[in-house]
């Protein structure tokens, strides 16, 4: 049986222990980082990029610098308050006040989502900018931060996928080499982080990239941020097929009854959260159609 090792990478690159205080940076939180600043970077770009436009930019560069901080909000409590809601809510009644607690682990990014829109929509209002080309500016760079999240769910060996046979399977550490492991063959998985950091990460990205800077989609409004929905929704669900489900939803426990359980292969949390974003991509694309057919 062929397999990939699991690649010797410590979940943190560097920690400081300081007595009672031990100070450390994670390749996630890293990875966070530099996605908002190169999303940041690239959106005042294109803003400052006349030809993109048909008129003039939806945004001054200094209202991306304030918008910043805004979205760093958005994504930090959508995710955590998501993570807890949707994967965690047995855990949620007893004690509401985890929500906030962050250094505990665990982010949902339709949690994030979800954060994201509602803080872009506040600031659009108070900052009187169009909402539309709001969106596909962030719809743009949004994978670049999906691309490094899922490498750093990778280094962290989590999310990790289902049992696999294929030679590109990878012996995952920890719990994930337990739970199927035999006593003649490591458990051996999808590296479905990866496959979700090529789909909702790389190829949006490429794709993103022309669709701007080749054929002028921004002069579309809301053709980008459908399209985002869209790729993304559709890369979640079918490598949902192969990720290995939260544990949570594999029992009837779960109160929210996200895990329709029909043999182990119904759909996912993640499968579920996904169709409403294809169905929103779906309604706003349709939306910017009739400026695209005419293109």
């Amino acid at each position: 049986m062929t397999y990939i090792p699991f690649p010797d990478i410590s979940p943190e690159i560097f920690s400081i222990d300081n007595g009672p205080v031990t100070l450390a940076l994670r390749w996630y939180a890293l990875a966070y980082i530099i996605g908002l600043v190169v999303g940041w970077k690239l959106i005042v770009r294109m803003i400052t990029t006349p030809r993109l436009w048909p008129g003039a930019a939806p945004a001054r560069p200094e209202q991306f610098e304030r918008l910043l901080t805004w979205v760093i909000v958005g994504v930090i409590l959508g995710g955590r308050a998501g993570y807890v809601l949707f994967y965690d809510l047995e855990g949620f009644w007893p004690d509401p006040m985890r929500i906030l607690r962050v250094w505990e682990g665990g982010m949902s990014f339709h949690g994030g989502f979800l954060g994201v829109v509602v803080v872009g929509i506040l600031f659009c209002r108070r900052e009187g900018i169009p909402m539309l080309p709001m969106a596909d500016l962030m719809a743009a760079v949004a994978p670049i931060g999906l691309f490094l999240g899922r490498i750093a769910n990778f280094i962290n060996a989590e999310l990790w996928g289902r049992p696999t046979t294929l030679p590109w399977g990878v012996a995952f550490p920890g719990e994930a080499a337990q739970s199927c492991a035999t006593a003649d063959l490591p458990c051996i998985r999808h590296p479905s982080q990866l496959y979700e950091a090529g789909l909702e990460g790389l190829l949006l990205l490429v794709l993103f990239t022309y669709l701007i800077w080749r054929r002028g989609w921004f002069r579309f409004p809301g053709a980008i941020a459908g399209l985002f929905f869209i790729g993304y929704g559709a890369a979640r669900f079918l490598v949902e097929f192969v990720r290995q489900p939260d544990a949570q939803f594999v029992t009837d426990a779960n109160p929210l009854g996200l895990y329709l359980h029909l043999g182990g292969w119904g759909l996912t949390a993640g499968q579920l959260l996904s169709l409403p974003m294809i169905l929103a991509g779906l309604w706003v694309l349709a939306r910017a159609r009739q400026g695209l057919h005419k293109a």
